[in-house]
């Protein structure tokens, strides 16, 4: 089994969907993004390599509209990204 571990990056991603209007959805949103990571638990690799990105060793996983943007090293999964997904993945990673 892995370990799931949030890096600061994709916890501030996490605060900045919180702060939407609507606390409702956002709360709805947020549920969604960590019962999809906590599944990463038992199959590390259900994600699949971002385009942008291919030949780095990053995968990602859709939770309508975010994409959640991790590494796998060892048991541990790192969390690195929660981001909008219609945005660019380098361009993302080089302005944060």
């Amino acid at each position: 089994m892995a370990k799931i571990i949030w890096t600061e990056p994709a916890l501030a991603n996490i605060d900045e969907y919180i702060a939407l209007h609507n606390i409702k959805v956002a709360k709805e949103l947020v549920q969604k993004v960590f019962n999809n990571v906590e599944r990463l638990v038992e199959f590390l690799e259900s994600g699949k390599s971002p385009i942008e990105i291919e030949n780095l060793n990053f995968r990602e996983i859709a939770v309508q509209p975010c994409r959640i943007i991790y590494k796998i090293e060892g048991n541990n999964v790192y969390i690195l990204h929660v981001m909008r997904q219609e945005r660019d993945l380098k361009n993302f990673i080089l302005s944060h």
